[in-house]
Order: C-alpha cells, then structure tokens, then sequence
C-alpha cells in the first residue's frame, strides 16, 4: 500500500474527535483578526520537529493567546463555528470537546448560554457532545457554586479531569464525579500522560470513569493493561501532542502500538491543535509511517471512535458499516 493510497483512505472514511479542548482548538485565523501583524506568520510549534520544554510552559502559553479570544458566549460561538465547519470538511463526523470550566468565573460567562452557544455552530449532519474540565485543584469558595450548578446543566453531556497530574486526586473530585454519573453526566479524566500508569488504575478507582484521555503509559505496567482489557476502558490518544510535549522521545516509540497490539481500544484524536499545529489525518499518517500502522488497523481505530460514540446504535453501526466498506475496497 502507497502514501498516497493511505492517504485517501484516511481522507475517505468518517473519523471522530473524542479528544478535544475547544480553547486549545481556537483557530489561528481569529488571533490573526485581531492583531494581524503580530499573528502574520505560523507559530513555532507548528513545524514538524518542535517539542515544547515542558508541560507548563505549553499550557502558559495556550492560555495566554485562548484569553485573547475566549472572553464570551459569542466568541466560543464564533470559533466553534469555524473548528466545527473545518472539521466536517476534514469527514469528522462526531465530536466531543470539552471547554475549561473555570472561564465561566474567569470571565464572567453563564455556562448555560456557553453551551447554548457552542452547540448554536455545530454544522447539519454533524453530531457534538460537550464536557466540562475541571482541574484538580480547581475547588475554591468562589468557584464551587458553578462546579455544583453545572450538572443540572442539561445541554452538559459530561465532566473531564483536566491539566496535569503532579496534584492528587482530592476527595471534592472524587465526590464530584460520583454526583455527576448519578446526575447522568458522562465521566472521562486526563491520566497516564505525563503521570505514570498507577494515574491511569486511580482515575478508574476513584473517579470511576472508562474513558481516559491519553493514558499511554499505561503500558509501563502489565496490571494496567490488564485492568484496561478487562474492565473495557477506552484511551482517547492523541499521538502528535504526545511527542510534540515529550511524553515520548519520537512517533516510533509511541505506546499506541503496544497497547493497540494488547486489543487495549484506542481512539485517534488532535488534543490541542492551536498549540500542536496537527491535523486528524495527519495522526492517522503518523501511525501509518512510523509505526505501521495498516488499512485495516487505522479502520479499527476510526471505528472505536465510533463504538464510544454516545450517539443512538444506528447511527454508530451507519459508519462503522461505511469504514469496513472502505477498508475492503482499499485492501483489494
């Protein structure tokens, strides 16, 4: 199978997102509306080989330029409408995104009408659920009313543990997460990024969630693995993220292999592509180049997007039946 070949497979078949921060998806164009001669040329971490130097410096940063847009309703609308509409055109049929919940105090904005906003962009034919991220320290007097209000928010699919995972998991989270599935909000948690695999077995133990994001060095602990296969936890992986903040030396030494391998169920997604520069066909070509990723194994990836998708049982089995089609056609 060629490049290009692979490449129009890629192209071809319906893909998700189910790893997604809207801040750090804001598109470059809008930045560029409002100062176009600071923002005139691409950033650094769009080139190929660029690494950030740490974990904090890259979140520093994606922050700094988020602020300058996300400041209102109206401006989440105004860039969900252009990262939804890319995407579709890029065949990513279903999202899920999440928007960092301490804006609604930050900046003032009523996370209802936030939401309302967002889901205002999401194209016709386009399916998006929205979860909320809170950090692990984000427990505060001034900030806890929204946290409890938020899971009576009806247009609210779902919480996610964000940022990184040097704090511990506090009893508030943990409480938290518990209301929330009985409030039937849908659970996810960032671990096993730059955490290692024990992040990976505690988020599932004490948040309760079987969608982790990232959750790659899981691999470091065959227990781990073992706990995934067997209590059919999915990882939402986002592979050029992974090597752009170091969390692994290069692509071929990327875990997605090993863990795929196992029959772990992965997801491909872009993370944050303000800061990254990826694109989702560019993940999928990335596996294929550097870790071999075959027509039929990318298929399999695009389909478990779908497998987790929380959308009705027929509109799943409509594009996993069109990926398999496209895998035969492609593989004959």
């Amino acid at each position: 199978m060629n490049n290009k070949e692979i490449l129009n497979f890629i192209t071809d078949i319906p893909k998700t997102e189910t790893h997604l921060h809207i801040e750090g998806a804001l598109p470059y164009s809008l930045l560029q509306q409002i100062d176009p001669e600071a923002y005139s040329s691409d950033p650094e971490s769009w080139a190929a080989d660029f690494k950030w130097s740490s974990f904090e410096t890259f979140e520093a940063h994606l922050l700094e330029h988020a602020l300058k847009w996300y400041s209102s309703a109206e401006n989440y609308h105004q860039a969900a409408k252009i990262i939804f509409g890319n995407l579709q055109e890029k065949n990513v049929q279903y999202i899920e995104t999440s928007f960092h919940g301490a804006i609604c105090e930050f900046c003032n904005i009523d996370g209802k009408e936030l939401i309302a906003a967002i889901l205002d962009a999401v194209p016709e034919g386009m399916e998006v659920k929205l979860f909320m991220g809170l950090l692990r320290n984000d427990y505060r007097e001034s900030y806890a009313p929204i946290i409890h209000d938020s899971l009576s928010w009806e247009q609210l699919t779902g919480i996610d543990m964000h940022g990184g995972e040097v704090l511990p998991i506090e009893d508030w989270a943990i409480n938290h997460w518990e209301k929330a599935k009985n409030n039937g909000k849908f659970l996810k948690a960032h671990a096993g990024e730059f955490g290692g695999a024990s992040n990976v077995a505690e988020a599932f133990h004490k948040l309760g969630t079987r969608r982790i994001q990232h959750g790659i060095r899981a691999v470091e602990d065959s227990e781990v693995v073992q706990l995934l296969l067997d209590e059919n936890i999915s990882l939402d992986i986002c592979p050029i993220s992974n090597v752009k903040l170091d969390v692994v030396p290069t692509m071929a030494d990327h875990p997605i292999r090993e863990l795929f391998d196992a029959g772990v169920r992965c997801t491909i997604s872009t993370d944050d592509p303000f800061s990254f520069g990826n694109t989702i066909e560019e993940e999928y070509i990335a596996l294929a180049e550097h870790l071999d990723f075959t027509i039929t194994e990318l298929g399999e990836l695009a389909k478990n997007g779908f497998k987790n998708a929380l959308i009705e049982n027929d509109k799943k089995q409509s594009h996993i039946d069109k990926i398999d089609e496209l895998v035969k056609i492609y593989e004959s």
